[in-house]
């Protein structure tokens, strides 16, 4: 398939100030900051797929977090807090759709009441707003909401369309004169030239974005080397009975001590309805569909450190793992959103929708898995080892230090 070259009259330049790895959330909204600050810079995007966010930053839940999950010293506290304010107003000055539906967190046990307790903490010190309901007030936000005693509302949490988001600031970037290569896997680094496709382009700072593939990117220019990507696959299924059954999102109390939020209700910008996600160990990176996009390579590397970590069951693997595969089955599945309602017609599910896989970043060395952004680099490269989930909600402060950091480095 034909390349697609835009922003400078479908021209490649000789050179480029900065060379953006990865057309996803992160690598738009790098290139969308970098523009606003200096609209003279050259910038060239490259991208192995033929069109924008085909991978996390299009498969995701489309949820705009607030910021009250994570500890108050981490980055994606801070991030997701501002970015759930700037991704907002970014849509609404934009047209672009939005669901303003909020978030209800429910207690399904007596016990899981110390959990809200703590995110309730959280979002304090993090400065989110988050208020108690009690079940009747939380009635009134959802009819068909269970819990017990209480639960968590957030009234900033939305959901947009990742995908017109993606291709809004596409859209926007090639007014800003940026150039966006598709079809153009990157390759290699060598002689002051990135190679991708068949291109070889001369950068004077080259940003690696490429989330799935960000680490053995950065391998080749020696950063990253205790890391690698473990990728976990997400998988939503559609309740196609009506869309009226549920007003809000509604989310179960979370297992803190992992990175994943459990099965859930999404209600979309549209106002459809949906459960999950899933987030069972995948054997390769873009292992999606049964054998689609297998990797030998990738197969041996994964499932051997997945065997590692079954075997000293480091962060309780053994038992995400099996849970996780259990979802597998879809009465199972449905019976695990089940609980956070009053009534849901186990019958009213259509297909399974588009499946996404998180990039999640293991420490080699301490076989943990690392739970905030990570970057590396020097005065000529900057890599984002990990992007870590909610990035979609916080891409625009994201982005500013990400860019913040680039300038620091090119000093030193």
């Amino acid at each position: 398939m034909k390349k697609i070259m835009t922003g400078n009259g479908g021209k490649k330049l000789d050179k480029y100030d900065i060379v953006i790895i990865g057309a996803g959330i992160i690598g738009l909204s790098i290139a969308f900051e970098l523009k606003k600050r200096d609209s003279s810079l050259a910038l060239a995007i490259l991208e192995k797929e033929s069109q924008v966010a085909q991978h996390s930053s299009g498969r995701n839940s489309g949820v705009l977090h607030a910021g009250f999950y994570y500890t108050a010293d981490s980055l994606k506290a801070r991030f997701t807090r501002d970015g759930n304010t700037e991704m907002t107003n970014y849509c609404l000055d934009r047209g672009i759709k939005i669901n303003r539906c909020g978030k209800l967190v429910v207690a399904t046990s007596v016990e899981e009441i110390q959990g809200l307790e703590e995110l309730k903490r959280r979002a304090d010190r993090n400065g989110v707003n988050l208020l108690w309901v009690d079940e009747r007030e939380a009635a009134q936000i959802e009819p068909n909401i269970r819990t017990v005693e209480k639960a968590l509302y957030s009234p900033t949490t939305s959901s947009v369309d990742p995908m017109e988001v993606c291709q809004k600031l596409k859209e926007t970037l090639i007014q800003m004169r940026v150039d966006i290569f598709f079809n153009t896997p990157y390759t290699g680094y060598k002689n002051g030239l990135v190679m991708a496709g068949e291109l070889k382009i001369k950068a004077d700072y080259i940003i690696n974005a490429a989330g799935l593939y960000a680490d053995k990117i950065a391998h080749d220019f020696n950063f990253g080397k205790k890391y690698t990507i473990i990728p976990f696959k997400g998988v939503y299924l559609k309740y196609t009975k009506n869309k009226t059954d549920i007003r809000t999102n509604i989310y179960p109390v979370p297992n803190l001590a992992n990175p994943f939020l459990g099965v859930h209700f999404t209600k979309t910008v549209d106002g459809n309805i949906k459960i999950g996600p899933t987030a069972i160990p995948a054997f390769w990176r873009e292992n999606y569909l049964g054998m689609q996009n297998f990797n030998i390579g990738e197969f041996l590397l994964v499932a051997g450190y997945e065997m590692k970590l079954f075997i000293t069951n480091s962060f309780n693997f053994r038992s995400l793992a099996s849970n996780e595969m259990k979802k597998y089955n879809r009465r199972h599945f449905i019976q695990l959103a089940e609980k956070m309602v009053r009534h849901l017609d186990k019958d009213g599910f259509g297909d399974y929708l588009r499946p996404g896989i998180r990039a999640q970043l293991l420490n080699k060395e301490s076989l943990e898995l690392v739970q905030d952004f990570i970057i590396e680099g020097d005065n000529r490269t900057l890599h984002i080892l990990n992007a870590v989930s909610p990035a979609f909600t916080c891409a625009f402060p994201f982005a500013r230090f990400v860019i913040d950091k680039m300038i620091e480095l090119k000093r030193n």
